[in-house]
């Protein structure tokens, strides 16, 4: 520990710690648009400057603290400096807020408002000639509201690994463009939405269906369902101003019952039923010599990933459709039938916290039965729009119940949400299956948390099974490589595009602290510890699909309707 003074108040602070989360710990706020607690420091932006007591400016975000270090952080001289350098940034950028996807919480805009600046004094320089990049299903950017503030681009290379944004040119022609100045669809981005998670102002931005699931809504002939991901309950409520982590599982319920969705159904219910396939895929792999490690195939930014920097390895994949793309299987058939509707008439909706899944609801793979698993998906965000146009007070509204057939689940369902959660519940049912014994302590702890890699060695009967658990893509490469190399002995692993898991997805609300995320992992675990049934073979509802209308785990029907397969992404 080392004594700095900082707006003359003296600290102790660690010795490692920068001037910026020196100041944080006096409760002082620096303004930062470059620095973001997930993407390594850059310091580039510059208005974080600071005086030392020389008179000397050093940037906050990345001049690590000294013994005796004296800093001002609201002089005349530093507001000034800062000020500035708001108003250079303002010169290269849209100003049409009024248009923008984050007006009311853009981190530019709020520090516009900070410096009490209304408008800007500079001569606006021409913006980026390049045309918004509207190319694929899920992602949108505007090159006109870039800061090149440089988030999206260490995000993207950094921590995804992904690599296909990058800065270049120089000067007054610098910008920030996937490489060769390709549109995102034509190249091998996974569609994550990292980059829109990280990104202080609206220059990227999820595609906005929301109109699109308005016209089904309005239209007579369609019967328009909806299912809600376990990860968007324990988050959307940061969108009313509710602490992160609570669960607001009925309050998401009775809204879109008051938007006028005919169902409203969990995705935890295929969840489960994703644990009974995928676990009997498993158990087959094992006994009969089948490719292993098999690696879960529920997160669509990992396939995309796997399918574009890997095709190789696809072998290793689970055949397993994902929760939301079973869903909108059964929606089409075993629900139809049901209610004796035509396919054609169901109208399904998700409502997922990933952008990825949008383009995953369009891959020509998910109509096995001749039409489309899922027609439309909105993110976490968009649903907060929805629900917000409708004038519906979220935080008061009176809760309400799913619906049947798809509306009883389990906590292993709900454990999906987070890094770690698809790994315990299928243990906890592999298990019970292979051995003929109920497992009583079901809390595998090893492979919870946010360690970006985590191991277990796990006793099943006779055999101890290794497995793994990784998230975020860069993260899922370094385990990808060893199994590439023939030296991982792994039997069966998790990966997850996202840091943190589903709860940290490109569609959730935007984190503003760096506790947020493990608070949404703490509360699906409170969901799970909730449920009455917490093992997704024991859901009774599950087992009467079976009965009354898949057969059995691996079977015909289910294989047909619930399995796919994947190939490689060739590139343009």
């Amino acid at each position: 520990m080392i004594q700095v003074t900082i707006d003359n108040k003296t600290i102790e602070v660690p010795k490692d710690y920068t001037v910026l989360q020196a100041a944080k710990s006096l409760h002082i706020d620096i303004p930062t648009l470059c620095y973001h607690p997930a993407v390594k420091i850059q310091g580039n932006c510059r208005i974080c400057m600071v005086q030392e007591l020389d008179g000397k400016l050093i940037p906050a975000c990345s001049t690590k603290v000294r013994d005796g270090m004296q800093i001002a952080t609201n002089t005349k001289f530093v507001r000034e400096m800062q000020k500035g350098v708001l108003e250079l940034i303002l010169a290269n950028h849209d100003q049409d807020c009024l248009k923008c996807v984050r007006n009311g919480h853009c981190e530019l805009q709020e520090l516009c408002e900070r410096f009490n600046i209304s408008k800007n004094v500079l001569e606006e320089n021409q913006l980026s000639a390049h045309a918004v990049d509207n190319s694929n299903p899920s992602i949108v950017r505007d090159y006109a509201k870039c800061i090149k503030c440089g988030r999206c681009v260490e995000i993207c290379n950094e921590t995804q690994k992904v690599n296909i944004l990058a800065r270049a040119h120089r000067g007054t022609s610098f910008d920030v463009l996937p490489y060769y100045d390709k549109p995102l669809g034509d190249t091998e981005c996974v569609f994550c939405g990292q980059c829109i998670k990280v990104c202080p102002v609206g220059a990227i931005y999820e595609k906005n269906d929301t109109e699109k699931v308005l016209d089904a809504l309005e239209d007579r002939d369609l019967h328009v369902i909806v299912q809600i991901a376990p990860a968007v309950r324990v988050s959307i409520g940061e969108s009313f101003g509710m602490a992160p982590g609570e669960i607001t599982t009925g309050k998401i319920v009775a809204s879109l019952k008051r938007l006028g969705f005919d169902r409203v159904f969990d995705t935890n219910f295929t969840a489960d039923l994703t644990i009974l396939e995928e676990g009997s895929e498993l158990i087959d792999r094992i006994q009969n010599g089948g490719v292993l490690p098999m690696i879960t195939s529920c997160s669509p930014g990992w396939i995309n990933y796997i399918e574009g920097f890997a095709p190789e390895a696809l072998k290793h994949l689970s055949t397993c459709k994902s929760p939301q793309q079973m869903f909108g299987a059964l929606s089409k058939t075993y629900y139809a039938e049901k209610e004796e509707m035509h396919p054609s008439k169901v109208y399904t909706v998700s409502i997922m916290p990933c952008t990825a899944k949008k383009f995953e609801a369009g891959r020509p793979e998910m109509n096995s039965y001749g039409y489309i698993d899922v027609d439309a998906v909105l993110t976490t965000r968009e649903l907060a729009q929805l629900i917000r146009l409708a004038g519906i007070d979220f935080a008061n509204i009176e809760e309400e119940s799913f619906d049947a057939p798809f509306g009883l689940t389990t906590g292993a369902g709900a454990i999906f949400g987070a890094t770690g959660g698809v790994m315990e519940a299928a243990l906890r049912t592999v298990y019970e299956v292979l051995t003929g014994e109920n497992l009583e302590n079901i809390e595998f702890e090893a492979v919870r948390g946010l360690d970006g890699i985590k191991e277990a060695s796990v006793a099943i009967g006779e055999k101890t099974v290794k497995v793994a658990v990784a998230h975020g893509l860069g993260n899922a490469s370094k385990i990808l490589k060893d199994i590439q190399q023939g030296v991982s002995d792994y039997t069966f692993v998790e990966i997850m595009a996202c840091p943190g898991g589903c709860i940290g997805g490109g569609g959730q609300p935007i984190e503003r602290h760096e506790d947020t995320k493990q608070h949404r992992i703490d509360a699906i675990y409170q969901v799970d510890a909730m449920m009455p049934y917490r093992k997704s073979h024991e859901n009774p509802a599950i087992k009467a699909l079976y009965e009354e209308y898949l057969g059995a785990p691996l079977g015909e029907k289910s294989h047909h309707l619930l399995h796919t397969h994947y190939r490689p992404r060739l590139k343009k």
